[in-house]
């Protein structure tokens, strides 16, 4: 009887646990699915399928056949007489008709600020240059835009488009912004840029420095009004809460300041622009607050960094509490710029999902390839950063950097301890690294996280890594100075 009691009790045993243990199996297969889905697996069926959902989910505008040519409008192509009325005359007619093509014909126009309105293509054919006013009176009035991740109420952008839908600026045309040391650039303060001992500038007191303050202390929007006598110059384009956005095939020259600026929008797309312009803060394409940001085929020679994925500044950034997330950079050129593909320093909403690839960046005038910059001002997260195929020539100062204590004019220590994770780098080869394969400096309290190079070469550089608290570094199958590096132990200082 007692041997019958334990076989039944063990078959009860049985029935018992071999659901328990299927059970087991399926809950311990669900939390390694989740943990490789916050690990961000580098294959298809990961990030690189997210970019692919992204781009198919950003859809071109389309316009209706209308076309209005701004010479019907009064528009002289002389280089010399004002075309700001003949612009505004052909925009609200073909806005009245219910959209289409404004188009600029062969010729040079002179103009100040130009407005598009909704289901607007802004079209220069080729051989038509649009130059801008350089007289700040011709970007009244005034209105709402941003100042280095700050809103604030100032001259119009050389293009302005404020809340529209379906807006295009296409065309082998230039828009020449003809800034230069004898106007905005010598805004800035440095002798370099023309300014002298004396001038005005932007550094006075009651001009940036005041303008930094309005965004800390949350002064509202209507308040901070700005423009002439505070020496803050307008970004060239600048689509400002909008959607479904289209800039192609323009060449874009001598910018006074940031050079194309997506600011809370969301559908834009980037495609085969040049960008030529060397003048101070001349970031080439700068997306703020955005998401589904396409910017494909460009060519990209500044005098700051090449693309700047941004995300507002301090106090202000964490106020609007926007990401700037699914930003796609593809088939790009990048020539002289402080970097490659930068995401901060002004990214307090934080940055996420930024894929890069099929790019070429090479310069001796190019400081580095990738670069994130933020610091304890700023705060903010940087989480998804993916790269591959990419070809760099040189570069002076690293391939890869990743600073959590950047600082500019002004004191850029706070509470808001940064995270950066997350970033892969796979397929690149470097002919000449500069200093360092890898610069990055993390924070005790917050180590920089989960960084892969897989499939790297790089070569020439004087240092492999400069590491300063960071968790997780992977490399695979990567080349450094003709040597296989192995993976190095978590840093601290």
């Amino acid at each position: 009887m007692v041997l019958l009691f334990m076989l039944k009790e063990k078959r009860k045993q049985r029935s018992i646990n071999v659901p328990l243990c299927l059970l087991f199996i399926m809950c311990f297969g669900l939390v390694a699915c989740k943990k490789n889905k916050e690990n961000k697996i580098t294959s298809e069926s990961g990030p690189w399928n997210t970019m692919n959902e992204i781009i198919a989910s950003v859809k071109a505008p389309e316009f209706p056949d209308n076309v209005f040519n701004i010479m019907d409008y009064g528009a002289q192509p002389d280089s010399v007489s004002y075309n700001t009325e003949a612009f505004k005359k052909a925009i609200a007619a073909c806005a009245e008709k219910g959209g289409g093509k404004v188009l600029v014909p062969k010729g040079k126009y002179l103009t100040g600020a130009i407005h598009l309105d909704n289901n607007i293509n802004l079209h220069l054919e080729e051989g038509a240059e649009i130059l801008f006013s350089t007289n700040p009176k011709d970007y009244y009035p005034l209105v709402p835009t941003s100042y280095e991740g700050v809103e604030f109420i100032n001259y119009s952008p050389l293009i302005y488009v404020n809340n529209k839908t379906n807006v295009a600026i296409t065309g082998k045309g230039v828009l020449n912004g003809q800034a230069g040391n004898d106007n905005w650039w010598k805004w800035v303060g440095k002798d370099t840029y023309g300014w002298e001992k004396g001038m005005p500038q932007q550094k006075d007191s009651l001009n940036l420095p005041r303008l930094m303050e309005m965004g800390q202390n949350g002064t509202p929007l209507e308040e901070r009004v700005f423009g002439d006598g505070h020496y803050l110059r307008p970004n060239f384009i600048e689509f400002y809460e909008c959607k479904n956005v289209l800039l192609q095939g323009v060449k874009i020259t001598n910018a006074p300041f940031w050079i194309i600026h997506p600011f809370k929008s969301n559908g834009v797309t980037v495609d085969g622009v040049t960008v030529e312009s060397h003048g101070p803060n001349n970031d080439g394409c700068d997306p703020e607050y955005s998401k589904n940001v396409i910017i494909k085929n460009c060519t990209f020679n500044t005098g700051d960094d090449c693309i700047a994925i941004k995300a507002g500044r301090d106090a202000e950034g964490r106020r609007v509490a926007i990401k700037s997330e699914n930003i796609v950079v593809q088939n790009c050129k990048m020539i002289d710029g402080h970097g490659g593909v930068v995401i901060g320093s002004e990214m307090s909403a934080g940055v996420s999902n930024v894929f890069v690839e099929n790019c070429t960046m090479d310069s001796p005038n190019l400081d580095r390839a990738i670069r994130l910059k933020t610091n304890s001002r700023r705060g903010g997260t940087i989480d998804g950063v993916y790269v591959r195929n990419v070809n760099v020539g040189q570069v002076k100062e690293a391939v890869l950097k990743l600073n959590m204590h950047y600082a500019t004019y002004t004191n850029q220590t706070g509470e808001f301890i940064p995270v950066i994770k997350n970033i892969v780098l796979e397929n690149i080869t470097v002919k000449n690294g500069g200093y360092f394969g890898v610069l990055a400096k993390g924070y005790e309290e917050s180590p920089i996280t989960n960084i892969t190079l897989k499939n790297v070469r790089i070569e020439k550089v004087d240092e492999a890594f400069s590491l300063e608290h960071v968790k997780n570094l992977k490399l695979i199958d990567t080349y450094i100075n003709g040597s296989l590096m192995q993976s190095p132990p978590d840093t601290k200082e």
